[in-house]
């Protein structure tokens, strides 16, 4: 079978930094694509082809946007950032098979891979649900590593620490989803972890380093 992916949640570092990671791909506010490029603000999207598309029934996290399926791939084309691979229809990966968990990586990786120009190395499954034909299906699909998550951002921007301090650490990996009010709650998110002494760190970088 040889080496599995690694399933990573947070990042060893002695540097306060924590990474930022958005999922699906629905709410495609150009507010919040203005707020990264101008202050420059290192994410990692994990695409979802039917968010990104509209296509079939859309999440209910989703609805009430102004912006559900705006701009289609152009919108994450024109953001520059790493876009990683969260499957083609957001199913449960442990009730699949693996050919069918096969199908909804390769096939979400060959479909950025079209848009993007770039084959994705990184994995999210969704509900972060996985077994071991995912990380089997996974490597087959050219998946470097599967990426969770150590807390997630609520609307708000609140932060749900998965660790019993309810406190940032450093090397955590945040979860966010393209949902309404993105641009209003990821402003308040940023101040919110700079006042705490954290700078957001290159998720690529810093994974390169702790793989070596």
């Amino acid at each position: 079978m040889g080496e599995l992916p690694p399933v990573i949640s947070s990042i060893p570092t002695s540097r306060k930094v924590v990474f930022l990671t958005i999922d699906d791909g629905w709410e495609q506010d150009p507010g919040f694509a203005r707020q990264v490029l101008k202050k420059r603000i290192p994410i990692t999207v994990f695409a979802m082809r039917d968010a990104v598309e509209a296509r079939g029934p859309i999440d209910p996290a989703a609805t009430g946007g102004r912006f559900v399926g705006a701009g289609g791939w152009s919108y994450f084309q024109d953001l520059g950032v790493p876009i990683e691979n969260h499957t083609l229809t957001h199913p449960n990966m442990r009730t699949l098979g693996f050919d069918a968990q096969k199908a909804e990586i390769c096939g979400a990786s060959r479909a950025i891979k079209r848009r993007m120009g770039v084959r994705p190395l990184l994995f999210r499954p969704p509900f972060g649900n996985y077994n071991t034909d995912t990380l089997r299906a996974a490597k087959e699909c050219g998946i470097r590593v599967v990426l969770l998550w150590t807390a997630s951002v609520q609307p708000g921007g609140k932060i749900a620490y998965q660790t019993p301090d309810k406190k940032l650490h450093a090397g955590d990996i945040l979860l966010l989803h393209f949902r309404p009010n993105l641009s209003r709650d990821f402003r308040v998110l940023v101040n919110k972890i700079k006042r705490r002494g954290f700078a957001l760190g290159n998720l690529d970088a810093y994974l390169d380093e702790a793989m070596r």
